[in-house]
């Protein structure tokens, strides 16, 4: 390990943030303290560091549970949104002032379900990245770029219970007292690499995020369902996973928790060549057969739904492709096409080690596959900037990989009839 990747102190010697510097605060959960929050955070100065604790695998969606603030002269808020479900007073009161983020797109959608939304932000996992850090947790940035270390052991917990426990609020709180520091230190070790800019393009871009695009056929993402192959068994998976879903949005509660993948990939395996719907059904698994037992009516009438469909309306095996191929099949459909995204990755990733950023941050591989299989013949590094501009790429992206996408065409010109 260089002296670059060393940590403030070596492992055995960090010292264990243990508990909040002021404290740990009384959680917000009336308009009364929200309007004392939104008083304090207007009073405060610089940017602001925020946090969002949700219930992933608990409850239905990725809703917070928990948003913490803290600025400087301000505090730290530790702010229930099931009690003050709209926080657009504290919007108001940051303002235009930047936010603090760590991995800035899990909490973006939920922070902005409660009415926060930012004008400027700060990603310190991203810029991170974009230093060349190969850990990039909060833990891991703290420890380097601070010389501290945090426990992590409530990541996981079920942040919907109420009260939540004090430990717990600590936890929380601590998240946030980081985030300014650790903001400087990144910030200060991109300018020194001359990467600040590019980081900067990167966190406006963010600014306009509203979370992943909604997948076609979401049921298909059911772990296990790759064994699933029949029409008629995707026909089960299909039915169980829509009636699952309706179930825990009603219970708000995770859908595994209602039926497991494992349940429906092997409902649809044991089922999907029946001619007639079952009389009962159950699993040698006695975790899968205690889910299956609880659900039994749900999962019948599913089971004979998916049955008893017209063929016609049977699910396909797979959807329609509409990108580009798989590179592993480019060779054969189109070897120059091939050449060039063998060239243009050997190019890009000597360029990545170069500068000590991750392949997929100087540009995304799928925007590089769809531009080298559906871009023009022999393109221009100024053609080439233009299409990826157009596709999203920022100018730093841009910048970089144009010229090296335009030089793997090169060498590998495109002959076509005309």
């Amino acid at each position: 390990m260089s002296s670059a990747d060393q940590p403030v102190g070596a492992p055995e010697e960090l010292q264990l943030l243990a508990a909040p510097a002021e404290g740990v605060p009384d959680v917000v959960t009336d308009a009364r303290a929200l309007a004392e929050a939104a008083d304090a955070v207007r009073a405060g100065r610089g940017p602001i560091g925020l946090d969002a604790e949700r219930a992933s695998g608990y409850r239905y969606g990725q809703h917070a549970y928990l948003v913490q603030l803290r600025r400087s002269g301000s505090g730290t808020w530790l702010i229930d949104p099931v009690a003050c479900p709209d926080l657009t007073l504290v919007d108001a009161a940051i303002g235009e002032s930047e936010w603090i983020l760590h991995a800035a797109t899990q909490d973006l959608v939920c922070l902005a379900e409660v009415g926060l939304h930012p004008r400027q932000l700060f990603d310190t996992e991203l810029g991170g990245r974009l230093a060349g850090r190969p850990r990039v947790g909060l833990g891991a940035m703290v420890e380097h770029y601070l010389g501290y270390r945090l426990a992590k052991e409530h990541s996981a917990v079920d942040w919907s219970s109420r009260p939540l426990p004090e430990p717990w609020l600590r936890y929380a709180a601590l998240d946030v007292e980081v985030l300014g520091d650790l903001r400087d230190a990144v910030a200060e070790d991109l300018e020194g690499q001359g990467k600040l800019g590019w980081a900067r393009e990167e966190f406006d871009h963010l600014l306009a995020f509203t979370g992943p695009e909604p997948r076609v056929d979401p049921w298909r993402r059911t772990s296990g369902v790759h064994k699933v192959r029949t029409r008629r068994g995707l026909a089960i998976v299909r039915e169980l996973w829509r009636d699952r879903d309706e179930i825990a949005q009603h219970r708000d509660v995770s859908p595994g928790r209602v039926l497991p993948d494992a349940a429906i990939a092997e409902l649809a395996l044991e089922h999907q060549r029946d001619t007639s719907p079952p009389r009962s059904v159950g699993s040698k698994e006695p975790r899968l057969a205690r889910s299956i037992r609880r659900n039994q009516d749900v999962i019948l009438e599913a089971i004979a739904t998916a049955l008893n469909l017209p063929e016609q309306e049977l699910p396909p095996l797979s959807l329609p492709h509409t990108g580009p191929p798989p590179p592993r099949s480019w060779a054969d459909r189109d070897p120059v096409a091939a050449a060039r995204l063998a060239r243009a990755r050997e190019l890009i990733a000597a360029v990545s080690e170069e500068l000590v950023v991750p392949v997929e941050n100087l540009l995304t591989p799928e925007l590089l596959r769809r531009y080298l299989w559906d871009g023009p013949a022999a393109p221009s590094t100024e053609e080439v900037a233009r299409d990826l501009r157009a596709a999203g790429a920022r100018e730093w992206q841009v910048t970089i990989t144009a010229p090296l996408i335009a030089l793997a065409c090169d060498e590998h010109p495109v002959e076509r009839a005309g």
